[in-house]
């Protein structure tokens, strides 16, 4: 299990800047955003020159793009919206080879207009199901146009809100290119009376087959539910990396929801932890 970070974290006017601030923090693994290129997340045209100056400086400095960010609201309410993010979602995937990467990240939308983690009363509609699977199918013809996988990302917020909906979803689809992006500090609930052990026991029991990338944040409820850095909320870390390692997770865990200044203690305890789970 290698320990990685989002490239988002680092807020840096060029690339080289920003890889720089990444390989300093001793990680080896980026989950990237094109923002950090000078790109929108989803461009608006093929920029294969800049995918191949990515993969280059990456490679400069040793550093493994785990996958790409493609998140965008895949059941937004207005139809000529997501049909030019569609649109745009086909640009990135033109450009994932010559980056050095074969994975897009997504999200499964909300019926928020507004803001893609916000939770709506429409998201358990059929008619949000239905609509989340159309666009799948588009998102899917893509991925094997460009032989690439999608990771999909169990969200509160969005349709797919918990495991038992991811199963589901990976159960319709029917197509290998369709994988998973575990996070547990995702399947907590307030609500929930299990402890969060069994939910995310549940949840790799469920998907582990499936899931290539584990995201690592925390979260705590002190004022209110909010998320946190990894190793100063609530989350079991312990139970987290066991269940992962019994399991046979072998993919990155990538660092994300924090300030660059919570890194070095982020990584230092998230080392720990996995590594007295491989005890």
């Amino acid at each position: 299990m290698r320990l990685g970070i989002f490239s988002k974290t680092f807020e840096r006017p060029t690339l080289e800047g920003n890889l720089d601030a990444v390989k300093a923090t001793g990680l080896s693994v980026i989950q990237l955003n094109l923002s950090c290129a000078g790109l929108p997340s989803l461009p608006h045209e093929i920029d294969l020159e800049t995918a191949v100056y990515i993969r280059e400086e990456c490679e400069k400095r040793h550093l493994h793009i785990a996958a790409v960010s493609g998140t965008f609201n895949v059941i937004h309410p207005d139809r000529q919206r997501l049909r030019g993010d569609i649109r745009r979602f086909r640009h990135l995937a033109a450009m994932c080879h010559s980056m050095g990467t074969s994975v897009i990240t997504l999200c499964t939308g909300t019926r928020d207009k507004d803001n893609m983690w916000r939770a709506h009363p429409d998201n358990k509609s059929p008619e949000a199901w239905d609509d989340l699977l159309t666009t799948m199918h588009e998102l899917v013809n893509i991925a094997e146009e460009f032989e690439l996988e999608l990771a999909i990302e169990p969200e509160p917020a969005n349709v797919i809100s918990d495991a038992v909906k991811a199963r589901r979803l990976l159960d319709t689809m029917d197509s290998s290119r369709l994988k998973i992006v575990l996070d547990a500090a995702n399947l907590f609930s307030p609500t929930e009376r299990r402890p969060l052990a069994e939910v995310i026991d549940q949840a790799l029991s469920l998907l582990s087959a499936h899931v290539i990338i584990a995201h690592a944040k925390d979260y705590s409820t002190v004022d209110g539910l909010h998320y946190t850095a990894a190793g100063t909320g609530e989350l079991d870390y312990k139970a987290y990396m066991k269940l992962l390692h019994s399991y046979h997770f072998k993919g990155p865990l990538i660092l994300h929801g924090l300030h660059e200044r919570q890194v070095p203690q982020s990584v230092s305890y998230l080392k720990s932890q996995i590594t007295a789970a491989m005890l």
